[in-house]
């Protein structure tokens, strides 16, 4: 079965899925996006990832490209038209096509949306949890508006190149004081040797990540200790565990950091414990080929 996309009020085979020359995603990196995890038939959070959505949108003056209600049964529907049971969905809003000027095109100009779905190899994710993944650190050189989701990844980009280049799955970056903000596509944690849970506060720095939201709520849930605050790449060589969150790596042991292992070198049993914790506590949308369906 071929895939298919949305593309501005219509589904079309993925392979011609097209946006204008001038759309202004194309041409500044003007516009926002959404990656929501389908796991086990279910969109995963699918409330605070368009949430967020709203946020980035306002925060860049941008409209909705249709209706919050409307944009949650495309989302439905392309992942069921894909006959997505493991995998994601992915959403793109632009500010649309104009003519090329650095200022907003004119009131009125409709916003762009794109939405795809694609599946993934569940399997093969299970094995790499089981294993864990290796991390680089990085200079944090991205714009100070990292809290909003933009598609101007290019820094994220070359950070997780340069992992690739180094065998490594992610890229953590430092901020000037030498902190851990956050990777190029996740979110960081250490367990302490008091077993108390550490991430970064999501004030500013970082993306306000929607499975670390929903990460923290299976901590609390599991009685787990929580800190939000920073924590050096020191501490997190010296942690009882490392791990990162994120929709499409979810809950991700880190067992090294630049070539030196975290602890003994495996992934330990919070991350475990989180892993097997975080469907349970996260909100479910059933997909399941029917625009009708509601939350489960």
């Amino acid at each position: 079965m071929s895939r298919i996309a949305y593309v501005n009020g219509r589904y079309v085979p993925h392979a011609q899925a097209q946006v204008h020359v001038e759309d202004r995603g194309y041409q500044f990196s003007d516009g926002v996006y959404e990656v929501c995890e389908v796991s086990g038939g279910f969109i995963i959070d699918r409330t605070r990832h368009l949430d967020r959505l709203d946020r980035s949108l306002s925060e860049l003056a941008m409209a909705w490209p249709v209706g919050r209600d409307a944009l949650g049964r495309i989302m439905i529907e392309v992942t069921s038209r894909n006959r997505v049971r493991d995998g994601l969905v992915y959403l793109q809003v632009t500010r649309g096509v104009a003519r090329r000027d650095h200022p907003f095109p004119p009131p009125g100009t409709p916003t762009a949306l794109v939405v795809t779905a694609k599946s993934t190899d569940r399997r093969a994710f299970a094995e790499k949890a089981e294993k864990g993944v290796a991390v680089i650190t990085v200079p944090d050189n991205r714009w100070d508006r990292v809290d909003i989701k933009t598609i101007g990844l290019l820094p994220n980009v070359l950070a997780r190149q340069q992992a690739r280049d180094s065998g490594a799955a992610e890229a953590w970056m430092i901020d000037e004081d030498g902190m851990v903000t956050e990777g190029a596509a996740t979110n960081a944690w250490i367990v302490t040797m008091d077993n108390v849970l550490v991430t970064r506060p999501a004030e500013n720095g970082i993306l306000r990540g929607v499975t670390r939201a929903t990460a923290l709520e299976a901590a609390a849930k599991l009685g787990l200790a929580v800190e939000e605050r920073g924590f050096t790449v020191a501490e997190a060589m010296a942690a009882r565990e490392a791990f990162m969150t994120s929709a499409t790596s979810q809950i991700m042991p880190v067992t090294s950091i630049d070539g030196a292992p975290v602890a003994n070198g495996h992934p330990g049993e919070t991350a475990r414990q989180l892993g097997r914790a975080f469907f349970g506590a996260a909100e479910k949308i059933a997909v399941a080929g029917s625009l009708s369906l509601e939350k489960r």
